[in-house]
């Protein structure tokens, strides 16, 4: 992937450790979370109770839904906890120049 195929989120200074911070690139809403030093981008729809999960908590690389509890792991998007059994799309990072970036376009993730 080229650095073209990244869209700008927020700046790095902006995000606290364990806060997912909502944004929407390129039409998609995303989550995005600053833990453990790296940061990650998940898709910020629950596969099971259709809500954000930006507004669910953290805990190490796994993020939890506050409707039902369901926990999906930051770098796979797979569910960690029922009563999820779909995954939710991860989406590549990069940080540049304390500046976060993140590529959601299909073409992006090839």
């Amino acid at each position: 992937m080229t650095p073209e195929n990244f869209a700008p989120v927020c700046a790095l200074a902006d995000l606290v450790a364990g806060e997912p911070r909502k944004a929407v690139v390129d039409g998609t809403t995303i989550a995005v979370v600053l833990t453990d030093g790296e940061v990650f981008a998940i898709n910020d729809i629950c596969s099971h109770g259709q809500v954000s999960l930006a507004e669910g908590e953290v805990d190490g690389c796994a993020l939890e839904c506050w409707l039902h509890g369901s926990q999906f792991d930051l770098r796979t998007g797979r569910p960690l906890s029922l009563p999820a059994t779909d995954p939710v799309p991860v989406y590549p990072v990069k940080v540049e120049d304390g500046t976060v970036f993140v590529a959601t376009r299909s073409s992006d993730l090839t």
